[in-house]
């Protein structure tokens, strides 16, 4: 298989999954308070949204790349 085949399908794929979940978030542990020996920690959360519209232009690009990579040389 070429590998722009390969990578097509993994643009799709990865398109599919932003407009599937459109976003993702994390946990970091950051201190609050370090006074001595006293440290206290939280987790914090965080979300980074993805916009459909990063979905679409990675499944188009997807697409795109499908059918250039399938025409015979």
């Amino acid at each position: 298989m070429k590998p722009t085949i390969i990578f097509a399908i993994v643009l799709i794929a990865a398109g599919l999954a932003a407009f599937a979940y459109q976003g993702f978030t994390y946990t970091t542990r950051e201190k609050v308070v370090d006074v001595g020996p006293v440290h206290v920690m939280a987790d914090r959360t965080r979300s980074v949204p993805l916009p459909p519209v990063v979905g679409a232009i990675a499944v188009a690009a997807g697409v795109v790349l499908l059918v250039l990579g399938r025409r015979p040389d």
